[in-house]
C-alpha cells in the first residue's frame, strides 16, 4: 500500500489509489509517516472516547507523542524537528485518517513557526525544544467576542510599562485554552492605529493576572481543548515581545496563514479516507433486499461521486505542498486549497451518513461523531467567505 493512498477491497479487487508519491513525500518523510501511523492507531486513537468525554486530551499524549518528535516535526533539526513542513503534514495526515480533527498538535506547529520566523535567539532556545518534546502545550489567542475574522477589530490591549508590558482584554474560541503554558496573544499596542497597532507577544499562563474561563460546548471536536481567556493586568517582559519592533503583529499573522490553511486541508483530506474507508466497510455489511447496501447501484454510485472528492482533494493538497516546500504557496492558492478541501470534507461525511441510515444518527457511529467534527473545517483557519474574499482579491485579468 502507498503511505499516501487508500487501500480498500471493493467488488472483490483491491484498489490502491494514489501510487505515485508527491515529491513532497520523500523517503525521510515516509518512513516519519509510519512512526506517526503506529502513535495514532495503537497509542491515539484508542483515548479518543475518553477525551471527548472530559473535552480535552490528556497531556500524557503529548509527551508520548513529543518522544517520537511529532510535536515539533517540521522544527530545524537543532529544536528537535525534522527539518521539513512535510514532517508535520504526514501527522497530520495520519491523525485525520483515524478520524480526529480534536487535537491541537496544528496549532502548537503555527507557535512554533511564529517562533521560528520572528522570536529572537533567546526566545527560540527557550521555547522550541521542550515544545516540540511536548512539554510546553501552546496556544494562539486571535479571536475575541467582538472580532474574528477581523483583527483590526481587536480591543485586547499591551501597554508598555518601564520594561514590562501590561496586557488587558479576553479571547475566545482557543484551542489548546485549559492545557496551554505559553498563549501567542495578538494585542493592541497602539490602540489607535488598526491593524498597524497589533502586535504579538508570548504570555505565560503562571503569570498573575491571567485566567481560563470555561471550557466551551461544542456541536464537534468534543475532545478538543477550546476555552476563553482572561488577560487582568497580566505583566510580561517587554523581551516577551515577537519580532523586532511593535505593530509587526498583522504582517506576522499574515506570513504564516498560508501555511496554517493547508495543514487545515490535509487533515481533512485523512478524515475524508477515514469517511470513505468506514463507509465502505458498513454497506459491504449491511444487508438489505436479498444482498448488501453495496450491491444497490445508488450507493455504488455515491461512493463513486465521493471517492473522485476524495482524490481532487488529495491532488490539490499534494500540488500545495509541493509549492509550500519549494516557497511558492502563495495567499490565494492556500484559500482555495482550505476552501475547496472543506467544503469538501463536509459533502463527503455528509454522504457517507446518508448511507450509514438510521445508524449514521447514532453518535456511537464513527460517522455521526465525524459529522459535527467537520463542520468547523468550514469556520476556523479563516471562515469559507473570508477564503472567498481573498481568492477574488488575486483573480487574473
Amino acid at each position: 500500500m502507498s503511505p499516501c493512498g487508500l487501500k480498500l477491497s471493493i467488488g472483490g479487487g483491491d484498489v490502491e489509489t494514489n501510487t505515485i508519491l508527491p515529491r513532497w513525500m520523500t523517503e525521510e518523510v515516509v518512513m516519519f509517516q509510519s512512526v506517526a501511523q503506529k502513535f495514532f492507531t495503537t497509542q491515539f486513537a484508542p483515548g479518543l472516547e475518553k477525551w471527548r468525554m472530559q473535552g480535552r486530551i490528556d497531556r500524557d499524549i503529548w509527551l508520548a507523542a513529543g518522544k517520537l518528535g511529532l510535536v515539533g516535526s517540521s522544527l530545524p533539526l537543532e529544536f528537535g524537528g525534522g527539518g521539513s513542513k512535510a514532517f508535520m503534514a504526514a501527522v497530520l495526515l495520519e491523525q485525520g485518517r483515524v478520524g480526529d480533527a480534536s487535537w491541537g498538535i496544528s496549532v502548537q506547529n503555527y507557535v512554533c513557526h511564529y517562533l521560528l520566523a520572528f522570536g529572537t535567539d533567546e526566545q527560540k532556545r527557550k521555547w522550541l525544544p521542550p515544545m516540540s518534546r511536548g512539554e510546553v502545550i501552546a496556544a494562539i489567542a486571535m479571536t475575541e467576542p467582538g472580532a474574528g475574522s477581523d483583527l483590526k477589530a481587536l480591543t485586547t490591549s499591551a501597554r508598555k510599562v518601564g520594561d514590562k508590558y501590561v496586557v488587558n482584554g479576553q479571547k475566545t474560541f482557543i484551542s489548546n485554552g485549559q492545557n496551554a503554558d505559553l498563549v501567542c496573544v495578538a494585542a493592541k499596542t497602539d490602540l489607535s492605529a488598526g491593524a498597524r497597532g497589533i502586535s504579538l507577544l508570548l504570555v505565560e499562563t503562571s503569570r498573575a493576572g491571567f485566567r481560563r474561563g470555561r471550557r466551551l460546548s461544542k456541536i464537534g471536536l468534543h475532545a478538543a481543548d477550546t476555552t476563553e481567556l482572561f488577560f487582568d493586568n497580566v505583566e510580561i517582559p517587554a523581551e516577551n515581545l515577537l519580532g523586532q519592533r511593535e505593530g509587526e503583529g498583522f504582517g506576522q499573522l499574515m506570513s504564516q496563514l498560508p501555511w496554517e490553511r493547508l495543514s487545515i486541508a490535509v487533515r481533512c483530506v485523512g478524515m475524508a479516507e477515514y469517511a470513505f474507508r468506514q463507509t465502505v466497510e458498513h454497506v459491504r455489511t449491511r444487508k438489505m433486499f436479498g444482498g448488501t447496501l453495496f450491491d444497490l447501484q445508488n450507493t455504488q454510485f455515491k461512493l463513486a461521486e465521493v471517492k473522485t472528492k476524495l482524490e481532487s482533494m488529495r491532488a490539490f493538497v499534494d500540488a500545495c505542498l509541493d509549492r509550500m516546500i519549494g516557497g511558492e504557496l502563495d495567499i490565494a492558492m492556500a484559500a482555495m486549497c482550505k476552501l475547496h478541501c472543506a467544503d469538501a470534507i463536509n459533502e463527503i461525511v455528509d454522504e457517507c451518513l446518508q448511507l450509514h441510515g438510521g445508524y449514521g444518527f447514532m453518535e456511537e457511529y464513527p460517522i455521526a461523531r465525524l459529522y459535527g467534527d467537520v463542520r468547523a473545517q468550514k469556520i476556523y483557519g479563516g471562515a469559507s467567505e473570508v477564503m472567498k474574499l481573498l481568492i477574488a482579491r488575486n483573480l487574473a485579468v
